[in-house]
């Protein structure tokens, strides 16, 4: 995938009084000076078309320049490290609550305290010291062909492991973000050995090695080679909604579902998020924009091309979404997905899962 830099020239904020002086040229200066509008540099692992016109929206509502550097997470973990202090990022926005707590660990970020933020973000889509916030819900769940199966036969991420699923499943590396993630909460929510027999179960299941991103998986059921695939929700609304037909085709040869991990226990739900960066100097500058993301037209823009369902359930869902069945989100606390990242890992790797 190519991933595209949008750098929009600012200039640094200068902050003085404005006194009387008889010189015109020194008036001229400080006129310009008081006219120079601030700057927020953004740090984005997002790339759509979207969240630049809703960039475009908050420079022109708060009168600021955005400058906008995308790239993928880890390689701005590593930008950022490579320039430790003189960092100018101010905001880093990256999906999967894994991947935030990846900038936490590296000490990219840093801890605001807003009470504004903490009444509209509910308390397990953010970190618990302020580390970062949600903007945006991603359901990891399940894909499957309907002539086979029927969405009882996946209530739980359990009945994945039954036997009748042996040689059906499709699914990517244990090292993506979003396996480790999900692994993480089965390791809060089963325990680490019921966990580990939870990823074993699914290796001796896989119709194929790991392989792909989670699209491939879904087309791979469409094309016969594996009647289940474990995947984020927006992959299969976006086939749905792809101007391809031959997409379209495949989303509607397949169904989606979202498992518990016990009856009754809610769903494994994961956001794309929004952080300061340890190195932002107007802090109140990078508050006033994450909470402009969390306003209707905010919410409106980021989820517009995704796919992925409004923070608030308040907020218009995009198109193709009212096709995902109702879910109950589980009550755990994201952090621990990035808290049980390394665990997880050592677990997909004594199972097997490549």
């Amino acid at each position: 995938m190519t991933y595209r830099t949008h750098m929009i020239a600012g200039l640094s904020l200068l902050v003085g009084a404005v006194a009387a002086c008889s010189n015109p040229s020194e008036t001229t200066e400080t006129v310009e000076a008081a006219e120079t509008p601030r700057t927020l540099t953004l740090y984005s692992a997002r790339h759509y078309d979207s969240d630049k016109v809703l960039y475009e929206m908050f420079e022109e509502q708060a009168g600021v320049k955005l400058d906008v550097r995308e790239s993928r997470a880890d390689q701005l973990i590593e930008t950022m490290k490579a320039e430790g202090d003189q960092s100018p990022a101010d905001v880093i926005i990256t999906s999967d609550a894994g991947g935030l707590w990846r900038f936490q660990d590296a000490g990219l970020t840093q801890a605001l305290q807003s009470d504004n933020l903490n009444a509209i973000v509910p308390e397990n889509f953010r970190e618990e010291n302020g580390h970062w916030f949600g903007l945006a819900r991603r359901l990891r769940g399940i894909a499957y062909d309907p002539e086979r199966w029927s969405a009882d036969d996946f209530a739980t991420w359990e009945q994945l492991t039954e036997d009748d699923k042996t040689g059906e499943i499709c699914v990517r590396a244990s090292s993506n973000i979003y396996n480790l993630s999900l692994m993480g909460e089965l390791i809060h929510r089963y325990g680490e050995d019921r966990a580990q027999a939870w990823a074993t179960a699914i290796v001796g299941n896989m119709a194929r090695n790991p392989q792909g991103g989670d699209t491939d998986q879904i087309r791979a059921i469409e094309a016969g080679e594996c009647s289940i695939a474990i995947v984020n929700h927006y992959y299969w609304v976006r086939l749905g909604a792809s101007d391809n037909e031959a997409d379209r085709q495949v989303a509607a040869a397949t169904a989606f579902l979202v498992p518990e991990f016990e009856p009754g226990s809610g769903s494994h739900v994961n956001i794309t998020g929004a952080a300061v960066a340890a190195t932002a100097d107007d802090v109140a500058l990078a508050e006033e924009f994450i909470t402009f993301l969390l306003t209707e037209t905010g919410q409106t823009y980021l989820t517009m091309d995704t796919k992925e369902l409004p923070l608030m359930d308040s907020s218009p869902m995009p198109d193709g979404v009212e096709n995902v069945p109702d879910f109950v989100a589980s009550d755990t606390a994201l952090n621990v997905y990035g808290e049980n990242q390394a665990e997880a890992q050592r677990l997909f790797d004594l199972a097997g899962w490549n």
